[in-house]
């Protein structure tokens, strides 16, 4: 199963290992949890439930996560809106771009301006919905698993499509839909999440030359430094 920035996990993770740009994306997806679901309590919002898990499998501290639940109900509290914007890169590559942002109009100009600096094309919405899955991804550490097949067996009552296992790490990928069955089932097994999130899988990985690779990422790079940012998928194998 072709995974976004696969072939660029290392340096991608250690840019995100910043924490001063990794916590107020997390905590602007509390926020918005918080909003749509209409409570700040995880047991009555499963929306926040399933941001609270993803962020704390990044370590963000307790703190941290409460703050961002009592700024969304704030009634001075500043709206954020998530919007997504796809984008043709150079080569051929396609970027997925999903946003949170309390100005959609600064998000789209900031966006506009990095495609025209480093080539590409902003494309109409729902251009390349077609192109990619959503998928429920959630990373687990192997360690005091003892018998991989059963935990298998026993997750697909829960919503699990695919499982996949990388060193010292088990991927799990399940339909977007059962993000919050999988969840739950994880924690009460008490098993060790490093990771949770909903991405946006390509269904047609590409291969690029190094050369292309090049010009891809000066695009990719700018995009995802952008605070309004949260998420980049690409077609990228």
């Amino acid at each position: 199963m072709g995974r976004a920035f696969e072939y660029r996990r290392a340096s991608k993770e250690k840019r995100w290992d910043k924490m001063s740009k990794l916590f107020p994306k997390l905590g602007k997806a509390i926020s918005i949890a918080v909003k749509e679901g209409g409570s700040g309590d995880p047991d009555m919002n499963s929306k926040l439930r399933s941001a609270i898990l993803a962020a704390k499998a990044q370590n963000m501290p307790k703190d941290n996560i409460e703050a961002a639940i009592k700024r969304a109900l704030g009634k001075d509290g500043i709206t954020i809106t998530e919007v997504n914007y796809e984008i043709k890169a150079p080569h051929g590559a396609l970027f997925f771009v999903e946003c949170a942002t309390d100005n959609s109009t600064r998000t789209v100009a900031n966006l506009k301006s990095y495609v025209n600096k480093f080539g590409g094309q902003m494309l109409t919405n729902n251009s390349l919905e077609f192109m990619f899955s959503r998928k429920a991804h959630f990373e687990i550490s192997k360690e005091n698993i003892n018998d991989i097949e059963e935990l298998e067996l026993e997750l697909i009552d829960f919503g699990l499509e695919t499982l996949e296992v990388d060193g010292d790490i088990i991927h799990i990928y399940g339909d977007y839909t059962s993000f919050g069955t999988l969840a739950t089932a994880l924690e009460e097994k008490g098993l060790d999440v490093k990771k949770a999130a909903l991405e946006r899988i390509a269904n047609n990985p590409v291969e690029f030359s190094e050369e292309q690779l090049v010009d891809i990422e000066k695009l990719l790079d700018k995009i995802e430094e952008d605070d309004d940012v949260q998420v980049v998928f690409t077609n990228i194998a």
